[in-house]
């Protein structure tokens, strides 16, 4: 719940959010927030662990029917995928706007000693001592190689799109080739500072017919 909570404040504060900012939109006691992480700085590592996680996108795109056109196929994906990296982009563009980086002990902000002991919540509050959902799911740091991780599980996951294509002999190149063309297609587009990446139907397009059109090509 917390951390569900900060995401949309970090994308809007970036590190300069507060715990009572989070605290009051949590409808929790500040000092709740530190029994389950050690500090600001543990909280905002944790939401970009989070935004990071490609679980979600991986599964929505599995769950694509294989019996669409393969353009059809495709437009859903890149949609899903689009607004991942939106979100990563949003979050960790945020975040180094205002100076967060992971580690560095200059943007933690560790409870005052009232704070993590005060049961006094504002009203709405939760006064439960319980652990949070978040408990289990709070971590310091992305693990070493997660994005690598995470691109990998991504291009496997568009390449079994391909499969129909497979089967019937109509790919040019493999599936991982194609589905690694794509996503970096996606990526580079939705990078800062280039005019806003085609829609998902005008970037399926290009990638499976090319610049040119399909007169010329012939």
């Amino acid at each position: 719940m917390i951390i569900r909570t900060t995401l949309p404040l970090v994308a809007e504060f970036g590190a300069k959010v507060t715990t009572a900012q989070v605290a009051r939109a949590a409808g929790i006691a500040e000092g709740t927030i530190f029994r389950v992480f050690a500090d600001k700085d543990e909280l905002l590592t944790a939401c970009m662990s989070e935004a990071l996680q490609p679980d979600a996108v991986h599964a929505d795109i599995a769950a694509i029917s294989l019996d669409a056109p393969l353009a059809d196929r495709l437009v859903e994906a890149t949609e899903t995928l689009s607004a991942y990296v939106t979100r990563i982009g949003t979050i960790t563009g945020a975040l180094h706007a205002t100076g967060f980086r992971p580690g560095d002990p200059s943007t933690s902000e560790a409870p005052a000693p009232d704070e993590s002991t005060s049961d006094t919540p504002t009203p709405g509050q939760s006064t439960s001592d319980e652990p949070t959902s978040d408990a289990p799911t709070a971590r310091p740091a992305p693990p070493p190689g997660g994005r690598e991780r995470a691109m990998m599980g991504t291009i496997a996951a568009l390449a079994e799109l391909f499969e129909p294509e497979v089967a019937a002999g109509t790919l040019r190149r493999s599936p991982t080739e194609l589905a690694t063309a794509l996503f970096g297609m996606l990526t580079v587009l939705h990078r800062p500072g280039l005019p806003g990446p085609p829609s998902a139907t005008d970037l399926v397009d290009l990638f499976l017919y090319g610049a040119v059109t399909r007169e010329e090509k012939s």
